[in-house]
């Protein structure tokens, strides 16, 4: 069965922050383009706007992806929700992608194991 990624742009596929364009976060655009091709959907699921959206829309295509739909539910959806719907949500503020990138830090990636780690940082940060 297909699934739906719904995906953020600043600081996810854009390693820089919102407003810049920075470096393309390579790993992550052919993932998602092999997915696409695989018959998944891609949601650009992003805060940007207007002429800001607009550029954030040519950036990834100029990386060889386009959006199955931008801010809004693909056009299966029996209903367009403010919240669009998917199956995974990347987004640079995920705490699994920081428990995924320490994951030597944080053993086995489930869910026991990511809550205990996120506790424990947030110990260690008071």
């Amino acid at each position: 069965m297909n699934k739906i990624y719904a995906v953020d742009f600043d600081g996810t596929l854009n390693t820089a922050e919102y407003p810049k364009l920075g470096e393309p976060n390579t790993e992550l655009f052919q993932f998602l383009i092999k997915r696409q091709q695989s018959g998944d959907k891609i949601i650009l699921w992003t805060c940007r706007e207007g002429d800001l959206l607009q550029e954030a829309v040519i950036y990834c295509r100029a990386n060889g992806l386009e959006f199955d739909a931008v801010n809004s539910n693909i056009s299966e959806s029996k209903n367009n929700c403010r919240k669009v719907y998917a199956d995974y949500y990347i987004d640079d503020r995920n705490k699994m992608i920081v428990a995924r990138r320490r994951r030597k830090k944080c053993g086995p990636l489930n869910r026991t194991n990511v809550w205990n780690y996120i506790k424990k940082t947030k110990k260690s940060q008071h």
